[in-house]
């Protein structure tokens, strides 16, 4: 039986799109060429025209005159918000790396789930009517994958619903019969279940290995941490005893200049000294020498005069 929601899914959305906003019809109102538009687009449209008291339908140019009262369209409304309750076809067109559904014809959509069973992927709207057809049947239904083939037994093109333990791999129902007969064999669900619990013992041992090993990252930056602290340690270290010791080289510089200036200066003066003495005495001895010839000078005694003045 076809409902009103089934041709609903087979109307394109662009038939209900505003040709004003490009978007799907928001409080529709149709005016009296008959087409349809959001009521706040038209009447920012005619807002504009307002001037001109003549009023157009921005699709066929249509004029009007005076403005149409604008009057909602309760039908299309309706129809509109059960459109909005689906996904618009733009958004479900399959693209690259999509599964396209098998069953849509010219431009694909994109699949919402795979029948094992049927062996086709389905949109949405296919999708529904493959319930409605199989109702009640035992179709295994997964979601959309583009790995339909690797989950197909090649030679009976069957589902791979079983897993042979012997020969390690994953088989059909008719497999088991023929081909794997009297090998141990389970449900692929349960050797799922078996490697599950094998994998959580590996990813549980890569986890403790991990943890030693960010314990083990984390006591190495925290030693190389603490060498970078000491290094900078014996840096400033290094720094404040060179300081010192320029400092200390610059005080006995200078202690050692005036040092030697001050034994300079001891030993000018001391040389000073005794020439000064020298240049005393000496002054002192020809004084006394002036005065004695001053002193022969008047003398009244002729050989005396001369006999000093002979020596």
């Amino acid at each position: 039986m076809v409902t009103a929601d089934t041709c609903i899914t087979k109307i394109s959305q662009d038939e209900f799109m505003c040709s004003v906003c490009l978007d799907l019809l928001k409080d529709p109102v149709a005016i009296p060429c008959g087409h349809s538009y959001c009521k706040n687009c038209i009447k920012r449209c005619w807002d504009q025209e307002d001037q001109m008291r003549v009023y157009s339908c921005p699709e066929c140019r249509q004029t009007f005159s005076p403005r149409p009262a604008l009057a909602r369209n309760t039908m299309l409304a309706e129809v509109v918000e059960k459109l909005k309750k689906r996904k618009r076809p733009a958004d479900c067109y399959a693209g690259a790396g999509d599964v396209q559904c098998d069953v849509c014809t010219g431009r694909k959509y994109k699949a919402a789930k795979t029948c094992l069973v049927c062996l086709n992927s389905y949109c949405q709207n296919h999708l529904e009517q493959h319930e409605s057809w199989f109702k009640g049947k035992r179709h295994k239904v997964t979601d959309a994958t583009g790995r339909l083939q690797e989950m197909i037994c090649q030679k009976h093109e069957k589902h791979l619903e079983m897993y042979c333990i012997t020969d390690k791999q994953c088989i059909c129902v008719l497999c088991t019969k023929y081909e794997h007969k009297k090998h141990n064999i389970v449900s692929a669900a349960a050797q799922r279940t078996e490697k599950q619990k094998q994998l959580k013992e590996m990813q549980k041992a890569f986890q403790q290995r991990i943890q030693q090993r960010e314990k083990d990252l984390q006591q190495l930056r925290e030693a190389v941490e603490s060498h970078k602290r000491s290094a900078q340690t014996a840096v400033e270290d290094s720094e404040r005893i060179f300081t010192e010791l320029i400092r200390s080289i610059k005080r006995s510089r200078s202690e050692l200049i005036r040092l030697i200036r001050d034994q300079e200066k001891t030993a000018v003066m001391s040389r000073a000294e005794g020439r000064l003495e020298q240049l005393e005495q000496e002054i002192n001895d020809l004084r006394r020498r002036d005065a004695e010839l001053e002193q022969l000078s008047h003398t009244q005694d002729h050989i005396q005069f001369l006999q000093v003045t002979e020596i």
